[in-house]
């Protein structure tokens, strides 16, 4: 890479930490207490818990090479309390689970490079947790690796008029897939008949809305699922044409 940028995710997917029979083993809960998730040594892990009808696998990503020291530790911080509150989180189920005597959990987490070119880096990290129902979230970073900042929507914008453009686009798109498709459904008043009352239907998005840049350089909302659809929809995302948009941005500099 250009001015020394290696942009390494350190995720060894390969090195097991830690392997052992939740039901059976009378020290599970010391056991991964001990493991070292969090540190700033740790260079990117995946840890795995397995035992009947129970396990967990987090991979534990972290950014290096970053010439922003603080941000690096920051973001690789903060990616390591992400996981280590799913794991907290996933022993404090399993024990609830032996207690009741019987029940399924499965807790993965990981990470996408949605972008990485000369300007724009941009990870996604993902948690699918099924227990009875299963559910899927995603959070966002997108780094200028120029500049070495972290960017988030107010900042690409002049003001706040970008929440409300945004959204009759993120509004329009949902009515537009709807009509092509009939087993997409978003919670969104298509102008008839008041048809879903017991979700709040889609008005607007937040100021600090999950989002990303994509490899063309166009901007990306993400909703995870339940936010704007049915479960079964899974995450939906939506590219917002620069256009819709183009008045709003501080510069073309990012989303072109």
């Amino acid at each position: 890479m250009k001015k020394g940028y290696k942009w390494l995710i350190g995720l060894t997917t390969a090195a097991a930490i830690f392997t052992a029979s939740v039901n059976t083993s009378a020290s599970f809960a010391k056991t991964l207490s001990d493991v070292p998730v969090v540190g700033t040594m740790v260079k990117g892990v995946t840890f795995t818990a397995e035992g009947k009808d129970v396990n967990a696998q987090l991979q534990v990503p972290k950014i290096e090479s970053l010439e922003n020291k603080e941000l690096e530790s920051s973001l690789n911080q903060k990616y390591l309390a992400e996981n280590q509150k799913l794991y907290d989180e996933f022993k404090k189920e399993v024990n609830e689970i032996k207690e009741k005597g019987n029940g399924h959990l499965s807790v993965n987490s990981g990470y996408e490079v949605k972008t990485d070119d000369e300007l724009i880096f941009s990870i996604g990290r993902y948690t699918d947790k099924a227990k009875g129902s299963s559910s899927t979230t995603m959070k966002y970073d997108t780094i200028d690796k120029k500049e070495q900042v972290l960017l988030t929507l107010p900042i690409l914008f002049k003001n706040n008029d970008y929440i409300a453009d945004i959204s009759e686009n993120i509004k329009s798109q949902m009515k537009e897939q709807m009509k092509k498709d009939s087993n997409k459904v978003y919670w969104v008043n298509d102008g008839g008949i008041e048809d879903i009352n017991i979700v709040d239907k889609f008005k607007q998005i937040c100021a600090d809305q999950n989002f990303y840049i994509n490899k063309d350089h166009k901007l990306v909302i993400s909703f995870d699922e339940y936010e704007v659809a049915p479960g079964y929809m899974g995450i939906v995302e939506f590219v917002i044409p620069t256009e819709v948009i183009s008045k709003d941005l501080v510069g073309h500099n990012y989303i072109k």
